[in-house]
């Protein structure tokens, strides 16, 4: 980490965007020495690992294979680089946090640590934001994100009901950095909430091989975030898992799972966030991220090729046309039966 400063910074101190800002993004990943390279996120001025952990997969190794394995993999992760650590309030019930937390403690400045708020109103937030910070054993929050920004009153309800004001509040007392939010549904409900009267830090979304073709967060809203100064954090990767552990994209035998990660780090992320749940996620990570450079537009457009075909009606990306990835806490929230996550 270069900067390990507290302070949010204000929109003066932030630095411009190119004329090309994908290109610019891109050109500017620096290998540091100590492991993975890193990005540049948004215009904060931070710089982040190109890869980052995802909490609610680290959660679950630590319920499945034990405790010691689930922090052993963070502890190894941080060592070589992977800095960009995920997380949600309401993963596992509290429990992927309250894991992480258990791993940071002794080395919290070596991460830049996000999690997520999963409310909408003033004092659900404030709640969250308590929550959370005991959980990870922390003072403050470096990238704190509105969770699964999916329904299409989403944008407008973290507004009304006073969850943005709760978070402004946060960061003016140096309890949280960043602010920004999350979602994986539809490209137009991420412009939504882009469009509403705030400046976002950054925004998460999906970035696959697949999204090229169905319902394209890379084609629809990465433009818009570069343009904006707004970082572009990656996930679904290997586009969730529906009936197994390996992602929908490698069990269709439509890419390997080092292709899939290649391919998402060649488009204009600040970090891809990948699950990581046995010790062959995290060896293949460290695998593909250490001295990554993207793969030039003739490979990237092989990759599209073959998955072109199953990718085009979304059969491949469930969580965009279906509830079945979406948390519990979130479709109560919108009064939905609640379905089991994948």
């Amino acid at each position: 980490m270069t900067d390990t400063s507290t302070g949010p910074e204000t929109p003066d101190d932030r630095e411009p965007t190119g004329s090309d800002p994908a290109a610019t993004l891109l050109a500017s990943q620096q290998d540091t020495g100590q492991g993975l390279p890193t990005r540049p996120l948004g215009t904060t001025g931070q710089k982040v690992s190109i890869l980052g952990l995802g909490g609610w997969h680290i959660g679950q190794c630590g319920k499945v294979d034990g405790e010691p394995e689930a922090i052993g993999m963070m502890h190894e992760a941080i060592d070589e680089g992977l800095t960009f650590f995920d997380n949600a309030w309401d993963y596992h019930d509290g429990y992927a946090e309250e894991l992480m937390g258990r791993a940071i403690a002794d080395r919290r400045d070596k991460v830049f640590l996000m999690t997520k708020n999963c409310e909408r109103d003033y004092d659900g937030t404030l709640s969250n934001l308590h929550d959370s910070l005991k959980r990870l054993q922390t003072d403050h929050i470096d990238l704190w994100q509105f969770h699964e920004i999916n329904y299409d009153n989403d944008p407008r309800w973290v507004f009304e009901q006073g969850g943005l004001k709760a978070a402004l509040e946060a960061q003016a007392a140096g309890k949280i950095r960043y602010i920004g939010f999350t979602g994986h549904k539809d490209p137009r409900i991420h412009l939504e909430m882009i469009g509403q009267p705030h400046d976002w830090d950054t925004a998460q979304m999906p970035i696959n091989i697949c999204d090229h073709f169905f319902r394209s967060f890379q084609k629809q809203v990465v433009p818009v975030c570069l343009e904006r100064g707004i970082g572009v954090i990656g996930m679904k990767t290997l586009a969730g898992s529906p009936g197994g552990t390996d992602g929908a994209i490698p069990e269709a035998g439509l890419a390997s799972a080092e292709e899939c990660i290649q391919y998402s780090l060649s488009q204009p992320v600040s970090s891809q966030v990948l699950g990581i749940r046995i010790r062959r996620d995290l060896d293949q990570a460290l695998r593909v991220g250490r001295g990554f450079r993207p793969l030039d537009e003739s490979r990237l457009n092989e990759l599209r090729a073959g998955v072109q075909e199953a990718a085009g009606d979304g059969r491949v990306e469930l969580f965009k046309s279906t509830q079945h990835f979406d948390g519990p806490h979130h479709q109560k929230q919108h009064g939905f039966a609640v379905e089991e996550t994948s």
